[in-house]
């Protein structure tokens, strides 16, 4: 439970209807309730405060549509997988690939470079000497290299290249959030970002707060890897389709106009969720009535039909800012909680770390 302070007010032990019917009535004043599309919450609030407003989360909405899509396109499996073999096939003619020009080494490229040159002569200069029927303690005192490194050299048998560890950054623990805020909700201010996330024990600069928000612009993902010249090859598995429809990235637009021209069934659920995905980011209220007509009678009708009977909380998701963004926000600091009590404790004692935490 959490206050429009964005402080946590109280940590319910389950998530049943009857554990938040007892604590409503106790807690007066509940004029908002954002949830998302759980029936037992719906229950709870419009039977113990019906007075107040219910906001269906905006980001859950996305995610029933898409699982509701996933559903669809397993249904049509083989569709999917005979689009994809075209366009695999039709990308195998022979073509030109563009190669694309080595970008310059940066600083520690060089450094890199520099000592990997160094240990290479060193390494050279040992294996000379061992090839002599030099002993081992003698090349460590010529050359002034200690006599272990020497032993290990002489074992390898090749130079040793070294492992470059690829650290982990602390925003890396907050990525899912940050990745929901800037997607889902549209705030890509990374001044905001950097203090909601300090708000849940993020310690590191806004400059590193402002790097994540680059890479989320320039691309979906946590890490953006440079996009390859070649495109990828498609799998048609009916989570990749369902990503490539809401997204439309530019390597999928064939394999999607033929799955498309294959199936006018999916086509017609793809316009469907995308006009839907559309309305709730830029949640234009107007378009809400046009739309609901005209998704009545595809596949989706079952996800349409769930919409219906929580209209009022999806209208006031598009008229009012409430989400449930900083609630994910403490369920996740929540878990990390959770693991660190692990087997040693109960929920009272749970309740008492986040209660004093807030």
């Amino acid at each position: 439970m959490r206050s429009e302070r964005r402080k946590v007010i109280d940590l319910l032990p389950d998530r049943t209807a009857d554990s938040l019917k007892t604590w409503l009535p106790t807690h007066p004043g509940v004029e908002i309730v954002s949830r998302d599309r759980a029936s037992a919450y719906a229950e709870a609030a419009r039977d113990s405060v019906p007075e107040a407003i219910q906001i269906a989360d905006r980001w859950h909405l996305l995610r029933n549509l898409s699982e509701a899509l996933y559903r669809i396109l397993q249904s049509k499996h083989g569709v999917l997988s005979q689009a994809a073999d075209a366009v695999n096939k039709r990308k195998q003619a022979p073509a030109q690939i563009e190669t694309p020009s080595p970008a310059a080494p940066t600083r520690i490229e060089k450094q890199r470079q520099a000592s990997r040159s160094r240990r290479l002569a060193r390494y050279d200069s040992v294996m000379e000497l061992v090839r002599q029927g030099i002993s081992q303690s003698e090349i460590s005192r010529t050359l002034g290299i200690d006599r272990r490194t020497v032993r290990r050299w002489t074992r390898a048998g090749l130079f040793p290249e070294r492992a470059h560890v690829t650290r982990r950054s602390s925003l890396d623990y907050f990525a899912d959030y940050l990745q929901h805020r800037y997607i889902e909700d549209g705030c890509h201010n990374a001044a905001n970002l950097w203090r909601e996330l300090r708000e849940q024990g993020f310690l590191g600069s806004s400059g590193i707060v402002c790097q994540g928000v680059h890479r989320l612009r320039d691309g979906p993902g946590r890490h953006v890897a440079p996009r390859p010249v070649a495109n990828p090859k498609c799998t048609g598995t009916p989570r990749q389709t369902v990503w490539f429809i809401l997204q439309q990235p530019e390597e999928a637009r064939d394999y999607l106009e033929e799955l498309f021209r294959r199936c006018p069934e999916i086509h017609a659920c793809a316009a469907v969720a995308r006009e839907f995905t559309s309305i709730i980011r830029k949640r234009d209220v107007r378009a809400w009535p046009d739309w609901l007509r005209s998704a009545r009678n595809i596949a989706l009708k079952s996800f349409v039909s769930s919409l219906c009977r929580d209209e009022a909380a999806v209208l006031a998701a598009l008229h009012l800012p409430w989400s449930n963004g900083q609630v994910e926000g403490h369920v996740r600091r929540l878990k990390l909680i959770k693991r660190q009590m692990y087997g040693r404790a109960k929920f009272d004692l749970l309740r008492l770390r986040v209660m004093f935490a807030a």
